[in-house]
């Protein structure tokens, strides 16, 4: 009989004790037999996944039919799956600033991509100005990163970071290590060396960027000697450029499901076209390549002996592109992608594996965000929650052994317009309903989840009170946190605005049906670094 023990928390005495010698305050317990173990486990180490532009379906387990990701599956299989997980923004910076902060992009003001354009320097011809915001992590806020390490961790990151320029870089806010993380997006050398990162080596022309993030992680992993650690490992993928080999773009070509007679990929929502089918064999290529990343890193915790006492978290900063940049995936049966307000902007793969607590194979469907990980983690690891640090985050704990947490509203405020068509919105959900409201006009939205989780019902007409009541409710918390909205554009021609997106409504329109159906021909030649994108502002 093989005996498993899982961590069952104890008495105050026990969490004093272990707490002053470093270890976690929870007691070993077979699973089987329910009887006590004669050891403590020691403090868990964690390995924490970010991936970028992942959408929801962009995974085999997550419901894809063409895209293959058996090793970040295995992570869901293994531990407990979410299957309401959010990211705490549409788009990259604000997500990942909650990770770091605990705290909703309203409350700490990093509320867009670093870098995007606000005021009266936004050129396009919409209604509203885009707010102005935080561009770097604040220096006096105390970081995940930052508070593990005086827990005892060590810390590492590789890969993205996004969060400011120099002097706001993981090294400046608690990452002893840094692999690859500074100001850019977007890997400025694309997915394969030379990668021209002012903070990772470059390997020999032509090596895997994220093959290289997870080598630099594994290396990181195999050289600790005991201490506790955190690593990060933030991965630029699968984020445009659109890059993959040769090979995986053949496979991925032969694979790729036949278009029905008459239906065509794109379909126009809105402001802009929107991708219908998940049928892109680079990008295809691009999900295998980092899903073979993942699993050089899952098969070196193994190796070291590790698996049980590491917490490795999945997860993605935003929607998968559906819109704008690459127009590389699809999103359905959720509505819109990376940029836009609806499901498919925010709803990630969110994923925690910790064989000492957490039973294989289990899944729950309580609203999680990005912000919850920081009193996650604490708690997992026996360390002091700082609850005026994690604001708007909750510790998961009592999900992933079985119980509740007390139910809340999720937020979340973009005062901006997306690269991607979306518009400028604030969102509130709540038992089972969401509502989205319009900077533009002022309008709401509202949506029941349960019964439509494709957003393809607007019933705020027909449930006027409670579309009013979550309205005065979502408005009240964004001014309790001095949420920044946009202004009127002075500059605003509703004919040019007009004519402005109905140019991407046909003529974009034909040009993305054009490309997209080239790259699954055999004679198909991409430019020179394999970028395949159209942006959506050109």
């Amino acid at each position: 009989m093989t005996h498993r023990f899982v961590l069952i928390d104890r008495c105050p005495q026990i969490k004093t004790l272990s707490l002053a010698i470093g270890l976690t305050w929870a007691g070993l317990v077979c699973s089987l037999c329910l009887r006590p173990a004669s050891l403590f486990a020691a403090q868990p180490n964690v390995v924490l996944i970010l991936m970028d532009d992942m959408g929801a379906i962009d995974l085999s387990g997550e419901g894809s039919t063409y895209y293959q990701s058996p090793r970040i599956d295995s992570i869901a299989e293994q531990g407990m799956r979410f299957r309401n997980g959010y990211a705490t923004c549409c788009v990259c910076s604000p997500s990942r600033a909650s990770i770091q902060l605990g705290t909703f992009p309203a409350r700490n003001g990093i509320t867009d991509w670093i870098g995007a354009k606000t005021g009266l320097d936004w050129k396009r011809p919409d209604r509203v100005l885009p707010a102005e915001y935080v561009h770097a992590l604040p220096h006096d806020e105390v970081t995940i990163a930052e508070a593990l390490r005086e827990g005892g961790y060590a810390t590492f990151f590789a890969g993205k970071w996004h969060l400011g320029d120099r002097g706001s870089w993981p090294t400046d806010h608690g990452y002893q290590v840094n692999k690859g993380g500074h100001d850019k997006g977007s890997p400025p050398g694309g997915y394969f060396a030379p990668y021209n990162n002012p903070v990772l080596s470059s390997g020999p022309d032509g090596e895997s960027l994220p093959m290289r993030l997870a080598q630099e992680t594994v290396n990181y992993i195999n050289q600790q000697d005991g201490k506790p650690f955190f690593a990060m490992l933030s991965f630029y993928s699968v984020h445009g450029p659109v890059q993959t080999r040769k090979t995986l773009w053949e496979k991925y070509r032969e694979l790729a499901p036949e278009l029905p007679q008459g239906q065509q990929r794109f379909q126009v929502d809105r402001t802009l076209p929107v991708r219908q089918v998940q049928d892109h064999p680079v990008y295809a290529g691009m999900v295998e390549t980092v899903d073979d990343a993942v699993g050089r890193v899952l098969d070196a915790i193994d190796a070291n002996g590790l698996t049980d006492n590491t917490i490795v978290v999945f997860t993605s900063d935003n929607g998968g592109v559906s819109s704008g940049d690459a127009f590389c995936t699809s999103n359905l049966p959720l509505r819109g992608g990376k940029g836009r307000q609806w499901e498919g902007g925010i709803r990630e793969p969110f994923y925690i594996r910790y064989p000492a607590l957490v039973a294989p194979g289990s899944s729950n469907d309580t609203p999680v965000t990005g912000a919850d990980l920081y009193p996650t983690l604490l708690d997992l690891c026996g360390l002091p929650l700082r609850p005026t640090q994690h604001r708007d985050g909750v510790s998961l704990k009592p999900l992933l052994t079985g119980g509740t947490i007390h139910d809340r509203p999720l937020y979340w405020h973009y005062p901006h317009y997306g690269n991607q068509g979306g518009e400028p919105h604030a969102i509130i959900r709540q038992d089972g309903w969401k509502l989205i409201h319009y900077y533009e006009d002022g309008r709401n939205e509202l949506y029941h989840l349960a019964s439509d989780p494709g957003e393809q019902s607007d019933v705020s007409r027909t449930q006027p009170a409670r579309a009013a009541s979550m309205w005065q409710q979502l408005d009240t918390w964004l001014n309790e946190v001095g949420a920044k909205r946009p202004e009127p554009d002075p500059r605003y021609d509703p004919k040019t605005t007009e004519l402005y997106y109905a140019e991407k409504h046909t003529k974009m329109k034909q040009r993305l049906e054009e490309f997209h159906s080239r790259i699954l021909e055999a004679d198909w030649q991409p430019n020179s670094d394999w970028w395949g994108s159209l942006r959506a502002n050109d």
